[in-house]
């Protein structure tokens, strides 16, 4: 028979020994740890604030560039050669920040995401760097910027308010204020969350691990579930609101192309990646020519793009995050032709400026997802919205080794959960196949890489 545990014991912790919970409480009711979790609280408001409007001086030069611009001078569009000069500029200041300021701009968009802030003296340079970049034409997007803006403002605010600089008011203040930034480009607080969770490498390679049978699990327990309510007819009810667009039901079809889709882009973006860091590494030893040099082939590939198809260089020349929504919103208004261009030219584009000048890697990797899904959707079997999504689920999973940032992302960028078990099935298997392939030389030199 076995004897009743004391009233005294406490009760089991799931997941966690009564250790790790002593500690937590030992934490949590710290002094300085909750007056750190106050000044997060209130940098959280400035910070805000900041990444807004630098994300609208972005908006507002991007369109004066290619739209205003242009139009002043009587085209209805940016002629073919438009990138050319933007980008000569682009290329130009990128370089004198990288040669001559503090913390050379930041880091280089190929070695990924960095949860760490800028140091004060490092802000104006990373600042410069991106208003010379992204709305003159590099195919970079703004979430590296404004996450070494959110902690170089998070620590700089500390600094001002003279409270103690010890390692975990740095570590803290600098992932607040960087998820306060990012969250201002999403739009949502749960994928800034989400993101830097993952970015930090809480947990290590252990997280991964336990992290990735879990979510493949729950991608193929709820295809299972939806198909087989799909099949019956039968209702079993729901928590969801419902989308205010209609999401068609997927088939068997839809999962087996979504996992061609997935290896697929895995492999091609593996080699991306693998160019671009050895663009950063060619850059490296003469950052001002060869950064030049790398922005006018970048230039090159939306000038020859626009030639080509006819259509207009932004196309290429730019993050892809405004081109995402047109390609949503209308896919068959791209012809195979435009589709497989736009993927060559702007593939080409988006390792010379992962290489060489200053931004981040998603909304690129995004849109050039969703064109791929987008181009074989003829394939039999598969659907423009499946293929669509799992088209941005692997190819962001491939670039970011992010999966479970990657699901919510492409979920929250589709505005419905409907596609969920595909995104998630593309996402994992996606990021499988990029651990799983070779790192190739430049990979291994990518430590050397600024």
């Amino acid at each position: 028979m076995t004897e009743p545990r004391p009233r005294s014991d406490p009760p089991p912790v799931s997941g966690a020994g009564p250790q790790e919970a002593v500690v937590l409480r030992d934490v949590l009711r710290g002094p300085g740890y909750l007056k750190v979790l106050v000044l997060c609280g209130l940098i959280g408001i400035p910070v805000s604030l900041a990444a807004f409007w630098f994300l609208v001086v972005l908006h507002e030069l991007e369109h004066v560039l290619w739209a205003d611009l242009p139009e002043a001078l009587g085209w209805d569009a940016p002629p073919w050669w438009w990138p050319l000069p933007l980008l000569l500029v682009a290329g130009t200041v990128v370089g004198l920040v990288v040669a001559h300021l503090p913390g050379a701009g930041g880091h280089v968009p190929a070695a990924g995401l960095h949860t760490g802030g800028a140091s004060p003296a490092a802000l104006p340079g990373v600042i410069v760097a991106a208003l010379a970049a992204l709305p003159f034409g590099a195919v970079l997007g703004p979430e590296a910027p404004l996450i070494a803006l959110g902690g170089g403002l998070a620590l700089l605010f500390r600094d001002l308010a003279q409270a103690p600089a010890t390692a975990q008011s740095t570590a803290l203040l600098g992932a607040a204020g960087a998820a306060a930034a990012i969250a201002a480009i999403f739009g949502n607080p749960l994928i800034a969350a989400v993101l830097l969770i993952e970015v930090a490498g809480v947990g290590g390679p252990q997280l991964f691990a336990v992290m990735l049978p879990a979510l493949l699990s729950s991608g193929i327990g709820s295809l299972v579930f939806t198909g087989l309510g799909h099949w019956t007819g039968l209702p079993t009810g729901n928590l969801s609101l419902g989308s205010a667009l209609p999401d068609p039901p997927l088939d068997v079809g839809d999962v087996l192309w979504a996992l061609v889709i997935a290896v697929a882009l895995a492999v091609v973006l593996h080699f991306v990646l693998a160019g671009a860091r050895s663009v950063a590494s060619y850059v490296h030893g003469r950052p001002l020519a060869r950064t030049v040099q790398c922005a006018l082939g970048a230039a090159a590939c939306a000038a020859l793009y626009a030639l080509t198809t006819g259509r207009t260089p932004v196309e290429v020349a730019s993050s892809g995050q405004a081109a995402l929504g047109g390609l949503a919103t209308d896919p068959h208004s791209w012809g195979i032709g435009a589709l497989i261009a736009v993927l060559l030219f702007k593939g080409a584009a988006y390792t010379l400026c992962l290489g060489s000048l200053r931004g981040g890697p998603i909304f690129p990797a995004l849109f050039l997802g969703a064109a791929a899904g987008v181009l074989l959707s003829p394939l039999p079997g598969l659907g423009v919205v499946p293929g669509f999504a799992a088209g941005m689920a692997a190819a962001l999973a491939a670039v970011m080794r992010l999966p479970v940032s990657s699901v919510v992302l492409v979920t929250l960028v589709l505005g419905s959960s409907a596609m969920m078990p595909v995104v998630i099935l593309a996402a994992v298997v996606a990021f499988v196949v990029s651990e799983l392939l070779p790192p190739g030389r430049a990979a291994k030199t990518a430590a050397r890489v600024p």
